[in-house]
């Protein structure tokens, strides 16, 4: 993949998580506040916990850090992937959001 096609696919990827995170405020009690500073958004959930996605250009890797832990994802076939085999980008977003909230909350990569 190019750079520039990891940046198209990557840059998709944020926005679809701040679309998502309007989405949730909009539809339930969540009071997910997402801030973007250059390629990171911050989600900072009503009990101050936080979850951090952000670019790693030169990787070509959107990393994800959560209590549960840090994971890399790579595109693969049309999804971000977790480099070591667990799971999908959305899946594993939507987990520790509910985890870290204590909502029921759903991420997609299409809100």
């Amino acid at each position: 993949m190019t750079d520039l096609e990891f940046l198209e696919h990557a840059e998709a990827l944020l926005k679809a998580v701040e679309q998502n995170c309007d989405l949730i405020n909009d539809q339930s009690d969540a009071d997910i506040d997402n801030q973007r500073v250059g390629s990171m958004i911050t989600l900072t959930f009503a009990n101050k916990s936080q979850i951090i996605v952000n670019l790693q250009k030169p990787l070509q890797e959107v990393w994800l850090a959560a209590r549960s832990g840090g994971y890399h994802f790579r595109f693969s076939n049309a999804s971000w992937m977790d480099t070591k085999g667990q799971g999908e980008f959305w899946g594993r977003l939507t987990e520790d959001a509910c985890s870290q909230s204590g909502l029921s909350l759903l991420f997609k990569s299409s809100p």
